[in-house]
């Protein structure tokens, strides 16, 4: 694949990406009762690293020496991207509301977009630090349904302190995935880092089988966790993954604003919700954001990160 093409695949992927990370949402909503967060999260990634690694495995044999002496990497990507960023974001989702939720998430991008600059050394411009506060605008707007006086009536709980761990786990994943370079190709990278955030998670998933109100999950939870696995799991950190390489950590970041706007058209796809004026005005803000961020350097004929 040449250049260009991976470059035009991975603007692609960054509408794919929020379609399959919007599949957490109904995972989240619909957990409480069918299976323990932590329980839910180990299968999700169990099955993921599985996925990931399908076809891979003399890849990830071969490198075995790398990987070991990089264990610690991979033990602190696992734990932020698999344990924090997946089982944290249940917990919380069952005391705080959707709304805060994304109010809290959408505070992630404008670190990661920061901190790629000052830290990553990532190329920057003002263009597409304009780019990020128009999406952040736009989801915003999408959040308080146009109504922003109603941001000062936004009321925190317990619940929120876990998404506020969760949105500052993926800002710090999102940059050390770019900092940390591996011998490994994306899905055997993944592989191993999801493998990693299982055995983060096992103890904790043991102890949710001892005292949890739900030791076992349900049927329905157990085809919860294996819809986490192939969308919001496989599917969306492989797509952020191939973003990340060929985009850059800043670029990518922007991606998560057309989370509410994917929430928004399955409602109305699978609930009947109707699409309303906000989400039009939001989409109008975002995606000229996205362009402005996602946009190629005229000067050089390269993507600016």
């Amino acid at each position: 694949m040449s250049g260009l093409s991976k470059y035009q695949f991975a603007l692609a992927l960054l509408f794919i990406a929020p379609a399959l990370w919007s599949v957490n949402y109904l995972v989240a909503r619909t957990a409480p009762g069918q299976v323990e967060p932590h329980t839910l999260a180990l299968i999700r990634w169990l099955l993921a690293s599985f996925l990931f690694g399908l076809g891979h495995w003399r890849a990830i044999r071969a490198a075995r020496a790398e990987i070991l002496r990089d264990w610690r990497h991979y033990l602190v990507l696992g734990a932020l991207g698999m344990w924090i960023c997946g089982a944290w974001v249940y917990i919380g989702g069952r005391t705080t509301t959707a709304t805060n939720i994304a109010l809290i998430y959408s505070m992630a991008p404008v670190l990661i977009f920061v901190a790629s600059a000052l830290w990553l050394k990532e190329r920057v411009t003002w263009l597409q630090a304009v780019g990020v506060l128009l999406a952040f605008a736009g989801v915003l707007h999408v959040v308080l349904k146009g109504q922003w006086m109603h941001l000062a009536d936004v009321q925190f709980v317990v619940g929120d302190l876990w998404i506020v761990g969760a949105s500052l786990a993926w800002t710090a994943y999102s940059l050390l995935l770019k900092r940390w370079q591996s011998p490994l190709a994306v899905s055997p990278r993944l592989a191993v880092i999801a493998l990693a955030g299982c055995v983060v998670l096992l103890p904790f998933a043991l102890f949710e089988a001892l005292t949890g109100a739900q030791a076992m999950p349900t049927l329905t939870g157990f085809g919860l966790s294996v819809a986490a696995a192939l969308f919001p799991g496989y599917g969306a950190y492989l797509a952020f993954s191939v973003m990340q390489r060929e985009l850059g950590a800043a670029k990518v970041s922007v991606v998560q604003y057309l989370g509410p706007i994917y929430a928004a058209v399955i409602a109305w796809l699978v609930l009947g919700e109707a699409i309303a004026m906000h989400h039009v005005v939001g989409l109008g803000l975002i995606l000229p954001g996205i362009y402005l961020v996602s946009r190629r350097s005229p000067a050089s004929g390269q993507q600016a990160a």
